[in-house]
């Protein structure tokens, strides 16, 4: 099980109160956050992982990565 919305594995420790997605894509109430903020948190992460890229194309990433993702597919 994949959170869809950004592909992190879920378990009992990293799901949200909706099991679809991870808490970090949640708000408290089970709501998805944001396009906006998920797409921030995608470009942040890939930074830690792809020192090389800058922000403008981390946020590129970001936003490839997200149209292939269930939540964002009509994006």
């Amino acid at each position: 099980m994949f959170c869809q919305s950004c592909t992190m594995p879920l378990s009992a420790q990293t799901q949200g109160k909706d099991k679809r997605y991870c808490q970090h894509c949640q708000d408290d109430q089970g709501n998805l956050k944001s396009y906006e903020d998920i797409k921030f948190g995608i470009a942040q992460w890939l930074t830690t992982w792809q020192p090389d890229i800058n922000q403008e194309q981390a946020i590129q990433r970001a936003e490839h990565f997200m149209k292939a993702m269930p939540a964002w597919a009509e994006n």
